[in-house]
């Protein structure tokens, strides 16, 4: 079997796997800041904002305006895939790029790729000159953290709203709002959202929200519920640049066999990533209830 797993067969495996990942595509991915890094740590630096000083005399002094500067920290992790495939048929299927294997492994990477993003929006960020500081997401990003008795309103989303403009984010910035199915369900089931005045974006005969209030809609099924009140949802509002996502080690695949597996041949796959937070004031979490009826 050895003779079949050659390099140009590895890395038509790798392609594909490659290929899938981009075409599947990760739900959050598109979302957020995307770098590429060395090393397994990496700092990105802040510039916060100023304000210009008026001249009141001719021939002044020039006035020294302190920027202030802040960085965050990521740290990267080392993910990895595996399956052990038995039959010679199904390892030259490998190189089939609707192979059920592809996809598998593909789909694993995005779905670690959203569980890193949410982690990155709702904990803490690692912060200061040498990342020694930990920064949690601060009540004031949090609304309704109470037990919940309803699901995903308008008034939610018109607080987390509120929330963007108050604080004077770039209104060019593009703004996202991360949720499950069930919240989907909540907001197709209120009237204003039926209404053509609050929703000319899609078709609600589709069955989707597209774009509401400003923010543009991401269902996902990865969002944890709260630790404290079990049925509520974890959702989040947050904008382009909120959060980076450091890609280190590109995808790999390794297609080899095992002679402690009765000469089975494993196919592997793994990838180095890591997400921050980078601005407090950027990211709104929402709890919305899912008490079953």
């Amino acid at each position: 079997m050895s003779t079949q797993i050659t390099t140009a067969f590895v890395e038509q495996y790798s392609a594909n796997v490659s290929m899938l990942s981009q075409q599947m595509g990760s739900k959050l991915r598109g979302a957020v800041d995307v770098e590429t890094i060395r090393g397994k740590n990496a700092f990105f630096d802040q510039i916060g904002a100023t304000a210009a000083v008026a001249r009141t005399t001719r021939h002044g002094n020039t006035p020294q305006v302190n920027t202030p500067h802040s960085r965050r920290r990521v740290s990267l992790s080392d993910f990895e895939w595996a399956d052990l495939i038995d039959d010679l048929d199904k390892v030259r299927m490998l190189v089939d790029p609707t192979s059920s294997y592809a996809k598998a492994a593909a789909a694993a990477m995005n779905r670690t790729i959203d569980d890193q993003i949410i982690a990155a929006l709702g904990g803490a960020a690692d912060t200061g000159v040498a990342g020694a500081t930990s920064v949690a997401l601060p009540s004031s990003s949090k609304f309704s953290t109470a037990q919940q008795t309803d699901g995903l309103t308008i008034a939610k989303l018109l607080e987390t709203k509120f929330f963007f403009d108050n604080g004077s984010v770039d209104p060019s910035l593009k703004r996202y709002f991360v949720c499950g199915p069930k919240q989907i369900q909540d907001l197709l089931n209120t009237t204003e959202v039926k209404s053509a005045d609050f929703n000319t974006i899609r078709a609600l005969a589709q069955g989707e929200i597209n774009s509401f209030l400003g923010f543009e809609f991401i269902m996902s099924t990865r969002l944890d519920f709260d630790a404290t009140n079990t049925d509520d949802r974890l959702c989040f509002g947050f904008t382009e640049d909120a959060i980076k996502l450091a890609i280190g080690a590109d995808v790999k695949a390794k297609i080899s066999e095992r002679d402690d597996k009765s000469y089975a041949t494993q196919v592997y796959y793994c990838m180095d990533i890591g997400a921050v937070r980078m601005e407090e004031s950027k990211v709104v979490k929402i709890f919305c209830d899912e008490t079953p009826d």
